[in-house]
């Protein structure tokens, strides 16, 4: 049976829309900026949002948007995109490359890209919120577009919340996400249940004592310390993890000493770690601290290790019933080899607090951004590690056709609820 288009009227002037779409992308990837620092792009996204009619509130939650429009009596959806970008140099060679550079949170200068498409998530809002100003005919309701900051440091939903979203705007019946990943450009990934892991972040500094590198009996190295927690930390997953479980523990950086004949007092670790169960979370962090301070033990510290979290992703998990209302929608506008089920991602995200904290369901989708013919030579080749992942400094969703497919995806999960 052919599929029918879903919300075709609301999606009728999209083909109009599309090259200031496309002009709105290129200039917000070439100016990306850090997290708690989007006042441009929160500013072009406020711009818009008015532009379309909808009662706009800036600088919630520091740099977030909201954006209502309220259109009759109806349910409420609120739509949600991330806006801030990474410490990253980028190397993807487009013509609207990044060459920003900015201050971080620890004043240092570091370069900046949008190297996790968030820049695209912004077009894809600011896309669906256009028409849906645009044709208020064929839907009935309230839609809430919400820009949000410093995803990326799992801080800007919250922030947005102690700022009072959940008590200054209409609460909605239903919360909409999505993220570009790699895939085949314009197919859309869903599931029921858990989506994305949990995320936690650490910082470990161990103390030793310094000493001139020729004579280390006068040293407790914390290098040495270091080096061995790194690689007894390995073994958590290997050995403390059952095959049937799932973790990832990454550390992801290590800094100790100035000189190459100076053993230093302190070492510093900062790792990352992915669950999808929280019995397992519990285990994992505690096997961290354990072995951070048997290390040090060990070593004959003079301290214990200090241990601080950084920060901390809950695991986005999608309401079953909505999650099918939206995929029975994608089915309505798509073809279906451009509609699957995925399985969960060791990616994380602070999107699933919205849903959360406002008690309502919430639906977290994927949209693939890897142009379709690459993406298939190098599945047939068994190289599908080798492209370019978020966070690369070569990632670059192509534009078309998943700039198109996105503003698709959410109108028509959000016509699910706001049909006339």
């Amino acid at each position: 049976m052919a599929h029918e288009p879903a919300a075709p009227e609301l999606l009728a002037p999209l083909d109009g829309l599309l090259p200031d779409l496309e002009r709105l992308y290129t200039d917000l990837h070439a100016h990306p900026e850090l997290s708690m620092q989007e006042t441009r792009t929160a500013a072009l996204a406020a711009e818009r949002l008015r532009a379309a009619g909808y009662e706009v509130t800036a600088g919630v939650g520091k740099t977030g948007v909201v954006g209502v429009l309220r259109n009759g009596d109806g349910p409420t959806v609120m739509l949600r995109a991330d806006m801030d970008a990474l410490p990253v140099k980028e190397l993807t060679g487009l013509p609207y490359a990044s060459a920003a550079t900015s201050t971080d949170r620890e004043g240092k200068v570091v370069p900046v890209m949008h190297a996790c498409g968030h820049d695209l998530h912004v077009t894809w809002l600011a896309g669906a919120a256009a028409l849906f100003g645009r044709t208020r005919g064929g839907w009935r309701g309230t839609l809430l577009a919400v820009f949000q900051p410093a995803e990326e440091m799992a801080a800007g939903a919250q922030a947005m919340i102690d700022d009072g979203l959940f008590t200054r705007f209409p609460k909605p019946d239903v919360v909409l996400g999505q993220h570009v990943m790699v895939g085949a450009a314009g197919v859309l990934g869903w599931r029921a249940g858990v989506m994305t892991s949990a995320g936690d972040s650490l910082q470990l500094r161990l103390f030793g004592r310094g000493a001139h590198g020729s004579m280390p009996q006068a040293s407790i190295d914390p290098v040495v310390m270091a080096a061995a927690t790194v690689l007894r930390l390995q073994t958590i997953v290997s050995r403390e993890v059952a095959a049937t479980e799932a973790a990832v523990v990454t550390v992801g950086a290590l800094q100790a000493g100035t000189k190459e004949n100076v053993i230093p007092d302190e070492a510093l670790i900062k790792l990352n770690v992915r669950t999808f169960d929280e019995g397992v979370r519990a285990r994992v962090l505690a096997a961290i601290e354990r072995i951070a301070k048997a290390e040090a033990a060990a070593s004959g510290a003079p301290r214990p290790p200090e241990i601080t979290p950084l920060d901390r992703y809950g695991s986005v998990r999608n309401d079953p019933e909505a999650t099918h209302r939206v995929v029975a929608a994608f089915q309505r506008r798509f073809p279906p080899e451009r509609v699957r089920e995925v399985e969960p991602t060791s990616a994380s995200e602070d999107f699933g607090c919205f849903g959360a904290g406002w008690h309502v369901p919430s639906v977290f989708w994927f949209v693939g951004g890897t142009d379709p013919e690459t993406y298939r030579k190098a599945r047939e080749a068994g190289r599908l590690g080798e492209l370019p992942t978020n966070h690369n400094p070569r990632f670059a969703p192509v534009l078309h056709p998943t700039l198109r497919a996105g503003v698709e995806a959410a109108v028509a999960a959000a016509q699910a609820w706001l049909s006339p």
